[in-house]
């Protein structure tokens, strides 16, 4: 049986309304500041620590210039809310102590570089947890969902 994780702490949504340690990325999806139909796709990779952030249709964000940008700092935050920090330094293989509070300061202590990686993936799974959300309220399994194994002997 898999274990859930319960958050490290609730989070706010309408800034970034997903994050996920997945894939070997720290990735996300990150409401635009200024235009509230833009979000940006945002990811950091574990093992090099390249990062990358651009428009659900892959347009590159404008404030990628030689550093992480204000998304990617908003999503390594929201991350350690949702994970902890501990949690999300170990995912991205990063050295911390304990001064290091925030997801902002996770990634100081990384040697980024930027590197382009599609959006496509990473926005297709929030619009299938979107879909999770309009669902109307049921006990009764998802179709979709009946691969994970039953949690009640005799089922």
């Amino acid at each position: 049986m898999l274990r859930v994780v319960a958050p490290a702490r609730a989070r706010k949504l309408a800034k970034v309304p997903f994050v996920e340690l997945a894939d070997g990325r720290l990735q996300g999806v990150v409401s635009s500041g200024t235009d509230i139909e833009r979000v940006y796709v945002s990811s950091v990779t574990a093992t090099t620590h390249a990062y990358h952030c651009s428009t659900n249709n892959n347009r590159p964000c404008g404030g990628l210039r030689g550093a992480p940008c204000k998304h990617l700092h908003a999503l390594a935050d929201e991350a350690v809310v949702q994970y902890g920090v501990d949690r999300v330094a170990r995912y991205l293989r990063v050295e911390v102590d304990d001064t290091v509070a925030t997801g902002r300061q996770v990634l100081s202590r990384m040697d980024t570089r930027h590197e382009p990686t599609p959006a496509a993936v990473v926005f297709s799974r929030f619009l299938r947890h979107l879909a999770y959300l309009e669902l109307p309220a049921s006990p009764a399994p998802l179709p979709e969902l009946q691969w994970f194994p039953s949690t009640v002997a005799g089922r």
